[in-house]
């Protein structure tokens, strides 16, 4: 079966690594003339199952309203997004009542726990290729009420596999002895052992080499036009550089999907919420984190990849614009760093690497996958910021789909026929 794979980052090429594993002729078409060339390039670096709660938890308005409009807030909604926003923020609060974030939390969270098995078999591959690591990810907290809620959730997503273990502040710093100097700021922690951390653009590039090894064809630096086609199926792709058809295609372009399947009828109720990283360079000395750490009070996760440190969080409403403003990346570092003050003290802060991506948060939180009403056509986008946590299983699954098997996990509330009628009318199609 010939297969167009629209997307270069970790979910089309996850998506393409499978199939192409199991023998189909497998195109990979990306924009950016490097694979994982956006939102995988420069990530958070976790694969993380118990941090799977999507951003509309239930006290969602009150962080909206405390952190909304201040430029050093982990959450800005820019002033001129407002508009453009409201029919898919008031189903973003709607989907924040607690019982379902709980419900999302558990479709999050399974999926999650069947990626990190997939990865289980992809490590002995791959793992030296992208800096895999499993010391576990620790989340830090400052304080105790917050501590008290994040336990009661680990009990859910426990449920489901995810296991956890409750640290008092010398716990947290025997574990993490760069933390000492701020030691009497923690509140305790949460570790979860069976996640890991790893490069996503290394790893994504390492997909891609077995990909060529394969006989796939990766189009790179080629830009899609648009899909012609109608609910019927599609018909052709038209890029920059000609037009490419196939037996079935995968749409794993991430923000850019909703635009591009707009005039199939498509309605995908995603929205780019922009995030920021830096990568510091980083030696081995004491004071240097070794553990993959989320700070739970400022929203920002710090994770060692080899020689460097990564830094990333914020969540801004900014609508496509992909701009690095640089206040942003420093307020970050600055909030990562005070947990750290001996590194922060000597970090060559001059050298670090800025980056921004936008991630395609659904407004209800779990990703869309599979089928999409639509006979040839699948979807993997909606990950929002936990791509590099799913990538492995939701490859796998969209693999599956495609190929007309069952799935090994339930895809229920995971496709896009949880939100009903998600196609309108399609435009007419362009005459050849």
């Amino acid at each position: 079966m010939r297969i167009l794979v629209m997307g270069g980052g970790l979910m089309g090429t996850a998506t393409a690594y499978y199939l192409a594993e199991a023998g189909h002729a497998v195109t990979l078409l990306d924009r950016q003339t490097e694979l994982a060339g956006e939102g995988s390039h420069a990530n958070g670096g976790m694969l993380h199952a118990g941090h799977t709660a999507p951003w509309n938890t239930p006290d969602a308005i009150r962080q909206l309203l405390r952190w909304g409009g201040r430029k050093d807030s982990p959450l800005l909604l820019r002033p001129g997004q407002i508009p453009r926003l409201i029919p898919w923020g008031l189903q973003f609060l709607r989907y924040s009542r607690a019982p379902h974030h709980a419900h999302s939390t558990r479709l999050n969270t399974r999926l999650a726990v069947y990626s990190l098995r997939q990865m289980q078999a992809l490590r002995p591959i791959f793992g030296a290729d992208y800096r895999s690591a499993r010391r576990g990810i620790l989340k830090l907290f400052h304080d105790r009420q917050q501590l008290a809620r994040a336990l009661r959730g680990s009990t859910l997503t426990e449920a489901l596999g995810v296991r956890y273990t409750p640290l008092d502040t010398d716990a947290v710093v025997a574990l993490e002895p760069a933390l000492a100097g701020t030691a009497q700021r923690i509140a305790g922690g949460i570790l979860y052992p069976d996640d890991e951390s790893g490069d996503a653009r290394l790893f994504t590039l390492a997909l891609g080499e077995r990909l060529r090894a394969w006989g796939a064809e990766l189009r790179l630096g080629e830009r899609i036009r648009r899909i012609e086609g109608d609910a019927g199926g599609i018909d052709r792709v038209i890029t920059d550089r000609g037009e490419l058809s196939a037996d079935a295609y995968v749409m794993a372009a991430g923000v850019d999907a909703p635009a591009l399947l707009r005039p199939l009828g498509l309605r995908l109720p995603i929205q780019p919420v922009k995030g920021y990283s830096a990568t510091l360079p980083a030696d081995e000395g004491e004071d240097v984190p070794r553990m993959p750490i989320i700070d739970e009070a400022q929203k920002v996760v710090i994770t060692p990849l080899g020689q460097q440190l990564r830094i990333a969080g914020m969540a801004e409403f900014a609508g496509m614009d992909r701009t690095i403003h640089a206040h942003r990346v420093k307020t970050l570092i600055r909030q990562s760093l005070a947990n750290f003050p001996a590194f922060a003290a000597r970090a060559a802060l001059e050298r670090a690497e800025h980056w921004a991506c936008l991630r395609p948060v659904t407004m209800d939180g779990p990703p869309i996958l599979g089928a999409s009403g639509i006979p040839g056509l699948y979807l993997n986008t909606g990950a929002g910021h936990l791509g590099w946590t799913y990538a492995a299983g939701a490859g796998r699954v969209v693999a599956d789909c495609v190929m007309g098997h069952d799935p090994e996990i339930d895809l229920t509330g995971l496709t896009l026929a949880r939100f009903g009628r998600a196609t309108g009318r399609p435009r007419r199609r362009r005459p050849r």
